[in-house]
């Protein structure tokens, strides 16, 4: 009955200019055993850079994760895609791509991690109470972490203003930090060691500058690719409830009903309250007015019904 839903969503999803990607692990019974496969989630939420059109998730499932899945997914898109590193999507990126190139942005929070563990005090501290051994505290990966964090507070002050805007402060501001910031990475990774952690959290950022640093060009795009990772907090939190998916049938319907649970919550609308209702009237429901039922609309028609109620 839905995917008359799921394929006004998906037209919507990749109508966008700028696309959040990513994947996570989804369990699936095999012969005696459970197989590891992946749950996909493309995402198109405008409103950091002020967009009118409402936000949307598209959930794809695979039993794997070869690159040849998003390489299927985004067939037809051309645009920006803030995305990990995942070589999965190197492809995508080629110039001589039909219909046309898909622009790497990267992530932010993504390079920021491994820093963030080699400059965790906090973890430290809660070790140390805890009678455990501690970690050696990296000065380095602190002064990372502070000039990363200071991007960041730029970005909030710039969240919802227009794409214009949001490019003018990044070039008064941000650029300053981020050319500080690359010939500091530049200067303290000559020093380290190739198998040094620290410097592997480096490598990640330096070999994919051009992409860390698109945003201060575009005022599109964002400083992290948290908007995926979030429509996908839903499925990690549901693993420990559920054991897996029963086959890959059952995973590919689950990926349907992911993408309209987080579309409906994208939009604040009560994913079962919209189910409920939206499954008791699209048998009957006129197919040319099917635009009626997608979250963002049921929302501005509910409301004069619930204020009655």
């Amino acid at each position: 009955m839905l995917p008359p839903l799921l394929r006004r969503i998906e037209a919507h999803v990749f109508a966008a200019e700028r696309l959040h990607g990513d994947d996570t692990t989804v369990p699936v019974l095999a012969k005696g055993k459970a197989d590891t496969g992946r749950c996909w989630v493309y995402v198109r939420d405008d409103r950091p850079f002020g967009g009118p059109d409402p936000p949307a998730a598209m959930f794809y499932y695979s039993r794997d994760r070869r690159g040849e899945h998003p390489q299927e997914h985004l067939a037809g898109y051309a645009g920006i895609l803030q995305a990990d590193a995942f070589s999965g999507y190197n492809r995508l990126y080629q110039s001589d791509r039909k219909p046309g190139p898909i622009v790497e942005a990267g992530c932010w929070s993504h390079a920021r991690r491994p820093f963030f563990t080699l400059a965790d005090i906090a973890e430290n501290a809660r070790r140390r109470a805890q009678g455990k051994t501690t970690a050696v505290i990296s000065p380095l990966a602190l002064e990372a972490v502070r000039r990363i964090d200071a991007l960041f507070e730029i970005e909030r002050a710039i969240n919802g203003e227009s794409a214009e805007r949001r490019r003018a402060v990044r070039q008064e501001w941000s650029a300053p930090l981020v050319v500080d910031l690359g010939c500091w990475l530049r200067a303290q990774r000559a020093r380290l060691s190739r198998g040094n952690d620290l410097a592997r959290a480096m490598d990640y950022l330096l070999k994919r500058w051009p992409a860390f640093t698109r945003f201060l060009e575009d005022g599109r795009i964002c400083l992290s690719n948290n908007a995926a990772e979030r429509a996908l907090r839903g499925i990690a939190l549901g693993r420990r409830s559920w054991l897996f998916a029963g086959s890959d049938r059952g995973g590919q319907r689950a990926a349907a009903v992911y993408g309209l649970i987080a579309t409906a919550k994208l939009n604040d609308v009560d994913p079962q309250a919209w189910l409920a209702d939206v499954l008791s009237r699209i048998a009957e429901h006129p197919a040319h007015r099917i635009d009626e039922l997608l979250p963002w609309n049921w929302l501005s028609r509910s409301a004069p019904r619930t204020q009655a109620a």
